[in-house]
């Protein structure tokens, strides 16, 4: 008779430590893996019944993934950050492992999306973009600080460029600073060359899609913004509506209450009070949030129909950064609105009321 089988598995560099629950939740057996393709496939090929396996998002999760989707009747890669209940009690792999089964026998987890392979190239390339991006930033800051610590006026741009870089350093002693200043400026030279070079190869991978077409319609979705967009978010269905999306996006209110109810002549009722805002979500992708606060920054100091919304907005009475707010998340809900239907911008997407 065919039964489920929940497996949990603890993943680490060298090993894997892996239980095994019966529909019951009974423990029926716990083992130490290898690392290892074969080992893995092997230890599943021993256990009879239908298998749902679940593992925590780490750095060999997507090859996990790719390796056991269409082997498993049910696959979670889950969330650890929200796996509060392996931080009490005892901790071991094997009990980790336990844990995890548990969890998902239970269905308290808390997926993290995989799956769509079709935009591989460009999530990757994506990822390479924005590593240099973070790393020509962390040089410049480290150059500007060595002229900063000698006194020398460096403000904006000019400091980067090839055409003051001998002017900044005839301002520096013929000792330890203008080397390691010089040091710091090859360091660049070689980021911003290979900057460039994903930069070309990100947006010629994303011209390769439809999607490509139907977000770079949206006003200020360029063909940069466009390839983070389709490399980050790889399908737009897996988001059921644009308020999940916000929250992907750290674009998400977030509100604390308690004591919502309370007892009056014998009725409950709830208070009018609403709860009390506490900021925007912390627990999202920072790109996307660069990016679409970048898109309506840029939109509402510029003549068009995202500024004309924003303008409506700031008449209603809204404070100017809560009206960009609100402006990035109209961009962001129109954003997935029109990559879902296939479909290019129009104003008719802009409705009258706010996001």
């Amino acid at each position: 008779m065919d039964s489920i089988r929940y497996i949990g598995l603890d993943l680490h560099r060298d090993t894997i430590s892996a239980a095994v629950l019966d529909k019951d939740g009974t423990l029926m057996s716990q083992s130490v893996l290898a690392t290892r393709a074969a080992a893995i496939l092997d230890f599943l090929h021993g256990i009879k019944g239908t298998l749902h396996v679940t593992f925590e998002e780490c750095c060999h999760s997507a090859w996990l993934y790719d390796l056991l989707n269409s082997r498993v009747a049910k696959l979670v890669v889950c969330n650890p950050r929200k796996n509060a209940l392996l931080k009490f009690g005892s901790k071991s792999d094997a009990i980790d492992a336990r844990k995890l089964a548990e969890l998902l026998r239970a269905g308290m987890l808390a997926p993290v999306y995989h799956g769509e392979n079709s935009v591989l190239e460009v999530q990757h390339l994506a990822r390479c973009y924005g590593m240099l991006t973070d790393d020509t930033t962390r040089v410049m800051s480290r150059l500007k600080a060595v002229f900063r610590s000698q006194a020398v006026a460096c403000t904006g741009k000019r400091l980067y460029g090839n055409k003051h870089r001998d002017s900044y350093l005839k301002e520096l002693n013929d000792g330890a600073y203008r080397r390691r200043a010089e040091y710091l400026y090859r360091e660049l030279e070689v980021l911003q060359k290979l900057r460039r070079e994903a930069r070309h190869e990100l947006m010629t991978a994303c011209r390769k899609h439809p999607a490509a077409k139907w977000l770079q319609s949206v006003p200020y979705l360029g063909p940069l913004r466009t390839s983070i967009l389709l490399g980050r978010v790889k399908t737009p269905f897996r988001f059921r509506t644009k308020r999940q999306f916000w929250a992907y996006c750290g674009l998400a209110v977030e509100t604390r209450d308690s004591g919502e109810y309370r007892v009056i002549e014998g009725q409950i009722e709830r208070k009018k009070r609403s709860g009390l805002v506490r900021g925007l979500n912390h627990n999202h992708n920072h790109d996307l949030k660069d990016l679409f606060k970048g898109a309506a920054t840029t939109a509402s100091a510029r003549d068009g129909v995202f500024r004309e919304f924003y303008l409506r907005l700031l008449q209603k009475g809204m404070q100017p950064e809560m009206a960009r707010l609100t402006l990035a998340r109209k961009i962001a809900a129109v954003a997935l609105k029109i990559w879902k239907k296939g479909e290019t911008f129009n104003s008719e997407h802009l409705t009258p009321q706010a996001a």
